[in-house]
């Protein structure tokens, strides 16, 4: 008795299988999430982890806000008081424009939406949502991710 030979057939869609089986593992890798040794659930709780530095406290005046990125997205930085720190996303719920302090408040440059500096609510539209919130506290001369 001979040894069989595979077919063309079976060679083709056994190689079509594998072929599929590979990209499937290379998609659903891509798909997951990265442990970057970081403690706690795999769920993304924020921009950032916390602890991340944002600024020093005293590069934001007091009853001020300024630009800065967060996780490498930009956000906003405020000041209401001498010790406290607040921050939001710099990113316009309206169409995604990148907010910026101008004057006495947070101006979208797309449409004129405008945002309170201090707290990121809404002040004028066509935004119909304030700039979402970033976790954050004041940590020796710091500001940091909470």
């Amino acid at each position: 008795m001979t040894a069989h030979s595979p077919t063309r057939r079976t060679v083709l869609t056994t190689g079509v299988a594998v072929a599929g089986a590979a990209a499937g593992t290379v998609v659903l890798a891509a798909c997951g999430g990265s442990d970057s040794g970081t403690s706690g659930s795999s769920q993304n709780t924020g921009p950032a982890p916390a602890g991340t530095t944002v600024a020093a406290l005293n590069d934001v005046p007091v009853g001020q806000a300024k630009s800065v990125t967060v996780d490498g997205e930009p956000a906003i930085l405020a000041r209401p008081t001498d010790t406290t720190a607040a921050c939001f996303s710099a990113v316009c719920p309206h169409q995604g424009g990148t907010v910026a302090p101008e004057g006495g408040v947070l101006k979208c440059p797309l449409h004129g939406s405008e945002f309170d500096t201090l707290t990121g609510a809404l002040e004028k539209g066509p935004a119909e949502t304030g700039l979402t919130p970033i976790p954050v506290k004041v940590e020796g001369q710091n500001v940091v991710t909470a």
